[in-house]
């Protein structure tokens, strides 16, 4: 156990607020602590998952500290959701460990829960309910105060334009909106640790600005953030370091300068690096070329 003073970890209250500003309104969102800068927020070690045949993960390491947005990068089938899952406690490892804050997420499933929030890449959400009902209906499973969490969730709601439909069942809501839902109802408890698969699918383009202000802002304050994304420029300019899955494991940790020193030209994209790094620039450069050939080849003519 780590010695603790407040919130059972090595975390201790600290109320400065923090602020993200959206066409002159004011949105504050608490940090909920302050934190030794020593010990990692999120630890998995050697995680293997087995499904049937399939091995989804097979042996992934990776650390996420205190003030890093840590960018989780794969292809599809990588393992990066079987990740996030095994660390939110919805699904248990074949083998090896997490440690959110020192708990495991099998073990000591509420004390990881009400540390971290969790927005899936298919988010989940109680649809016949508007989105007012289901948010004081999470804020009330998390047991939160019920003035505090309104206040939050009204100040949430105004920034992301979300306050004309609050009343409305969100199987109404566009999927943009729904994801709003789900973003809002992640913050709502002001987690040290955010697990964010595609966070920003379907958000329009000042909603996409707010939630990376924030996210750089939470992780200021001491908070970390594990950020799964295939959207290459979106991690290249928000991540402080990236880990490249591939076929399970990390074939690739750092930087963006870090990774960059691999293949040893400064001036590469993270897209081209990611290519690279998953064997993958070959085939993509064969398939275009093969492609190419099939629809324009009437034009050639």
């Amino acid at each position: 156990m780590h010695q603790a003073i407040v919130c059972k970890s090595e975390f201790c209250i600290n109320k400065t607020l923090l602020s993200v500003t959206a066409h002159s309104k004011a949105f504050t969102i608490r940090s909920r602590c302050a934190v030794h800068v020593s010990a990692p927020l999120i630890e998995a070690s050697e995680l293997t998952k087995q499904f049937g045949s399939v091995k989804a993960l097979a042996g992934l390491s990776f650390r996420v500290m205190p003030g890093e947005i840590y960018g989780l990068l794969g292809p599809n089938g990588a393992g990066k959701t079987t990740a996030i899952k095994i660390i939110t406690g919805l699904m248990e490892p074949t083998s090896g460990s997490v440690k959110v804050e020192g708990f495991d997420p099998i073990e000591n499933s509420l004390e990881v829960k009400s540390r971290i929030g969790y927005v899936a890449e298919k988010p989940i959400l109680y649809e016949s309910l508007s989105s007012r009902d289901f948010l004081e209906f999470v804020a009330s499973i998390r047991k939160l105060d019920q003035n505090a969490a309104n206040r939050m969730v009204t100040q949430l709601a105004d920034a992301f334009g979300m306050a004309k439909y609050f009343d409305a069942p969100i199987a109404t809501l566009s999927m943009g909106l729904k994801q709003k839902v789900a973003l809002i109802a992640s913050l709502v408890h002001q987690p040290p640790v955010l697990l964010l698969d595609e966070p920003l699918s379907g958000l329009d383009a000042k909603s996409s600005r707010i939630v990376k202000d924030l996210l750089s802002l939470h992780t200021q304050k001491g908070g970390a953030v594990l950020f799964s994304t295939h959207i290459m420029e979106v991690a290249e300019h928000l991540c402080t370091r990236i880990g490249i899955i591939y076929q399970g494991k990390i074939v690739a940790e750092g930087t963006l300068d870090q990774l960059k020193s691999k293949t040893g030209n400064k001036s590469e994209t993270l897209e081209s690096l990611f290519l690279k790094l998953t064997n993958e620039e070959t085939e993509v450069a064969d398939k275009t070329r093969l492609l190419g050939d099939v629809f324009f080849k009437n034009e050639a003519a």
